[in-house]
């Protein structure tokens, strides 16, 4: 089935893997990207977009704009939204005037111009700490670290007895915790999105992406995937930063299986009306990922900066749980992770960076935002 697909976003690092996924699944794609500077650089929008999509340079709070990109769409993407969990800590109203109020202008258009699937990016930053289990054996949905900011290095969260917890991979059932701006944002994206289809005849999926990395990411952005971050800075010759011990696990995805998620979504029957975590099911320490991604870009003798401090909002654990998309998207990653992390040192070695890690903390300090 090939459908006229309207990607908001799409010029930026994972929309522009989903618009050529989508290509060369035969669709036809107009992609809507307001191409601010902090993703994109100073670069002209159509030279980073394969020659086949149709591109709308507009800011998805523009009504006008959006109904017009809508006009002949089958179905949408919806990517566009400012992404930082530290930076939406004071960047408030930026975060969510784009996050919340753009996806509200885009369905508010939509009500008239209905289309057949809206598909649109979560985040596994809405669960606030992932799922854990107490050493009684029972599941813990809420576990918490209140002593952050008392500058403590019990990392760990705990239960309340002061045991520790053991992660386990969180599945979609978990309640939210809403520990960021940036997270309530993407919680309220899935709310919206779910909310205003089905009334007006038209279905819903929204992807809850894990931590996405490869080539093509703003490496001058220090609000981007912590992947990124790292090679910006070992491009550099400078030592990642890593907050807290290093010891935090994530589950690390490449952007091609995020794409292909993309694209089953939008067409999986079974899909329509439901929330999946993307991931790799896989986890793997901070540390030990910076740790690989030097030895990868040939920069072994540069180890990690660890803090030993803590950014307020960040977690300690969260990986995902890939059972519901497995059984219900047929998805599952297909990209082993030291070949995406080949790949990435590869694209990294031949472009420059400006390394604004060091700007980004002390912003945070600055604020009052790191413990």
């Amino acid at each position: 089935m090939s459908e006229t697909v309207l990607v908001t976003g799409g010029a930026g690092f994972i929309g522009r893997f989903v618009t050529e996924e989508l290509l060369r699944r035969g669709h036809r794609v107009r992609v809507l990207d307001s191409l601010i500077d902090q993703v994109h650089g100073q670069v002209d929008g159509s030279a980073l977009l394969d020659a086949d999509a149709e591109l709308v340079r507009a800011d998805v709070r523009d009504a006008a704009a959006v109904a017009c990109a809508l006009q002949g769409v089958d179905s949408v993407i919806h990517l566009a939204a400012e992404v930082g969990v530290g930076q939406s800590m004071y960047e408030v109203e930026r975060y969510t005037s784009t996050n919340d109020v753009g996806t509200a202008v885009l369905f508010e258009q939509l009500i008239t111009r209905p289309v057949r699937r809206v598909v649109t990016a979560s985040s596994m930053s809405i669960y606030g700490e992932g799922l854990y289990r107490d050493m009684d054996g029972h599941t813990v949905e809420d576990a918490d670290r209140p002593n952050l900011r008392d500058g403590l290095s019990q990392w760990e969260p705990t239960d309340g007895a002061g045991r520790p917890l053991a992660p386990l991979p969180t599945p979609e059932w978990k309640r939210p915790a809403l520990s960021s701006i940036y997270a309530l944002n993407k919680y309220v994206q899935e709310r919206t999105t779910h909310i205003m289809a089905a009334p007006y005849g038209m279905e819903s999926v929204c992807l809850r992406l894990f931590n996405v990395y490869g080539p093509g990411q703003a490496l001058s952005n220090p609000y981007t995937g912590v992947l990124a971050i790292f090679a910006s800075r070992l491009l550099n010759g400078e030592a990642p930063m890593i907050f807290e011990d290093g010891e935090q696990r994530r589950d690390f995805i490449h952007v091609t299986d995020v794409a292909r998620a993309f694209a089953d979504a939008l067409v999986k029957p079974e899909a329509a009306g439901q929330t999946f975590n993307i991931g790799s099911g896989q986890h793997r320490s901070v540390r030990d990922v910076a740790v690989a991604l030097a030895g990868a870009m040939g920069k072994n003798r540069i180890e990690p900066e660890i803090v030993g401090k803590a950014r307020i909002g960040d977690i300690r654990h969260c990986f995902c749980d890939t059972a519901l998309a497995r059984d219900h998207l047929s998805f599952e990653a297909r990209q082993d992770f030291g070949d995406g992390l080949a790949q990435l040192a590869g694209w990294v070695a031949e472009q420059t960076a400006t390394d604004n890690v060091a700007r980004m903390r002390a912003e945070l300090e600055q604020r009052g935002l790191v413990a």
